[in-house]
């Protein structure tokens, strides 16, 4: 009998941090404007804004390959 897992959880060590941010309305829309016209998440147009800023400022921690 094949094994039943229950819930989609990962492990505690390998869940990605979360934080809650706060914007102007402006800065809102122009993202969410943004995020519809990728046709991908706003947390993904945040993500990829902060990846983009973290290499601009420190080029030796941007991702290989990218």
């Amino acid at each position: 009998m094949p094994t039943v897992r229950r819930g989609t959880q990962k492990p505690k060590d390998l869940r990605s941090p979360r934080t809650s941010v706060t914007f102007p309305a402006d800065i809102y829309q122009t993202l969410a404007a943004l995020a519809r016209k990728k046709k991908v998440s706003l947390a993904w147009i945040v993500r990829d804004a902060a990846e983009k800023y973290i290499a601009d400022e420190w080029p030796l921690f941007a991702k290989r390959g990218a």
